[in-house]
C-alpha cells in the first residue's frame, strides 16, 4: 500500500517538479509526485531545447544518458524574406533532447531517491490541516476513485494552468503564447545548427523553429494567441503555411508527422503571488518563462531545486532566509526571476514588430549582437 502521509507533496511531474522532489528526497524527505499523465513525457508541451547556461550549473544534467540528448552548435537566423545569418559563440552549444525518454528517465531517477510517484493520478483540491500542513484530495484517472493524501507542504508544479493556483486562490497565468510542432523522422536542414525564423505573419509575438533533435526532427512555431483562442482548423493552416514558406531550407517532402506537440506558454513573468503558507508554485505554474525565448527549463530546474532543499529545512526545523515568520520558504520567491528587461522586450515586440525592419537589419552589426545576447545570454557578449 502507497503511504498516505508525506513530508512533501509536489503536483506535477514536470522539470519543475521533479528537480523539487530529488532535491527534497536526497534531503531526507518522503515525498510523493501527483501525475495526472500515465507517463510525465505523454503528450508533452516542450521543445526540449537545453541551453548550455543550464548543463554547466545544473548538476543532475551532467548525469543524463548521451543518447538521450544531441548537440546543436549555433543559430541560423531568418528574416522574413528568408535571408539568414549564422550565430555562435565561443564554447556555446544547446542539447536538443528526446524529451519525453528525458522526463521518463527523471522519474525513474527520482523514484530510486524513495520519491514516490502517482502516476494517472489527479489533483483536485487541499484543505489546510491546522497549522501542520494538508489534506489533499485526489483522484485516480483511470477509475475515478477519490482518496486523500496528508502532507506538510505543498508545492504545485502543474503547468500554466495550475489547478493548484486555482484552488488555492494564487495567481494564475493569462498572457500565452501558443506553440505546435510536428516530429517527422526525416528532413532535409543544416544539421548542426537551430534554425530560427522570425514572421509577423505566422509567428506574431515570437518565431518559427526547425532543429534536428535526438532520434527525430523537430519543426514549429509559437505566436500570440487572442483571448478567444483559434479553432483547430486554424491552428493547423499556421502550420502547413509555414511548412510550404520555410521548404528552401526545411523540406519534409510529403512526409506525415510522426507527432505533434500543442500547447500554451504562458509570456507575462512571474506570477504575483506564487506563495502562501506552505504552498509554493514553481516552473510554468509561476508564469517562470522567458517573455522573450520562452525558455522555461533551466529556471524550472534550478528553482526547483532551491524549493525542495528550502522545504527540507523548514520541515526539519533549520534556518531558512527570509520570508514569512510562518514559513520561511516563502522568501525563495525574492530570487526567483524578474525578467524586467525582457518583459519590456517582450512588450516591445508584441507592439513594434515589423518584418521590413528585420528584412533590413538582419546583416547589420547591432542587429546580430542583438541576436547573440538573445540566444548565448552572456557568451553573447562582445569581447
Amino acid at each position: 500500500m502507497t503511504p498516505h502521509r508525506f513530508d512533501l507533496i509536489i503536483v506535477g511531474a514536470s522539470f519543475a517538479g521533479l528537480a523539487c522532489a530529488r532535491a527534497a528526497a536526497r534531503a531526507g524527505l518522503q515525498v510523493a509526485i501527483v501525475e495526472k499523465k500515465s507517463s510525465s513525457g505523454d503528450k508533452l508541451h516542450t521543445t526540449g531545447i537545453v541551453v548550455k547556461d543550464a548543463i554547466d550549473t545544473i548538476p543532475w544534467l551532467q548525469q543524463v544518458p548521451a543518447a538521450l540528448v544531441r548537440q546543436v552548435d549555433g543559430v541560423r537566423l531568418y528574416s522574413p524574406n528568408l535571408r539568414h545569418v549564422d550565430l555562435h559563440a565561443p564554447g556555446y552549444y544547446f542539447w536538443a533532447t528526446d524529451t519525453p525518454a528525458l522526463l521518463d528517465w527523471m522519474c525513474a531517477s527520482v523514484q530510486a531517491d524513495g520519491v514516490t510517484l502517482l502516476s494517472g493520478t489527479l489533483f483536485e483540491q487541499a484543505a489546510r490541516d491546522g497549522a501542520a500542513g494538508w489534506r489533499v484530495s485526489v483522484k485516480s484517472v483511470a477509475s475515478q476513485e477519490p482518496f486523500e493524501l496528508k502532507a506538510g507542504y505543498l508545492v504545485g508544479a502543474d503547468g500554466p494552468h495550475s489547478r493548484v493556483a486555482k484552488a488555492l486562490g494564487l495567481s494564475l497565468n493569462t498572457q500565452f503564447l501558443f506553440g505546435i510542432e510536428h516530429e517527422y523522422g526525416q528532413a532535409s536542414l543544416e544539421t548542426n545548427l537551430l534554425h530560427c525564423f522570425i514572421d509577423r505573419r505566422l509567428a506574431p509575438g515570437y518565431i518559427g523553429w526547425a532543429v534536428a533533435g535526438a532520434g527525430i526532427n523537430q519543426i514549429g512555431l509559437a505566436r500570440r494567441l487572442s483571448p478567444s483562442g483559434a479553432s483547430v482548423p486554424a491552428k493547423q493552416a499556421w502550420m502547413a503555411a509555414f511548412m510550404a514558406k520555410i521548404a528552401p531550407h526545411v523540406n519534409v517532402g510529403d512526409a506525415a508527422p510522426l507527432a505533434t506537440r500543442a500547447g500554451m506558454i504562458p509570456c507575462g513573468g512571474v506570477l504575483s503571488r506564487v506563495s502562501d503558507a506552505r504552498v509554493m508554485l514553481v516552473g510554468d505554474a509561476a508564469g517562470m518563462v522567458s517573455p522573450v525565448t520562452a525558455g522555461g527549463i533551466h529556471t524550472a530546474l534550478q528553482h526547483g531545486d532551491a524549493v525542495g532543499n528550502a522545504v527540507a529545512t523548514f520541515l526539519q526545523g533549520g534556518a531558512v532566509d527570509g520570508g514569512d515568520p510562518a514559513d520561511p520558504v516563502r522568501g525563495l520567491v525574492r530570487q526567483y526571476p524578474k525578467f524586467r528587461a525582457k518583459r519590456t522586450l517582450r512588450w516591445l515586440f508584441d507592439r513594434f514588430q515589423a518584418d521590413w525592419i528585420f528584412n533590413l537589419a538582419l546583416d547589420t552589426e547591432p542587429m546580430r549582437q542583438a541576436a547573440r545576447m538573445v540566444y548565448f545570454h552572456r557568451r553573447g557578449k562582445p569581447e
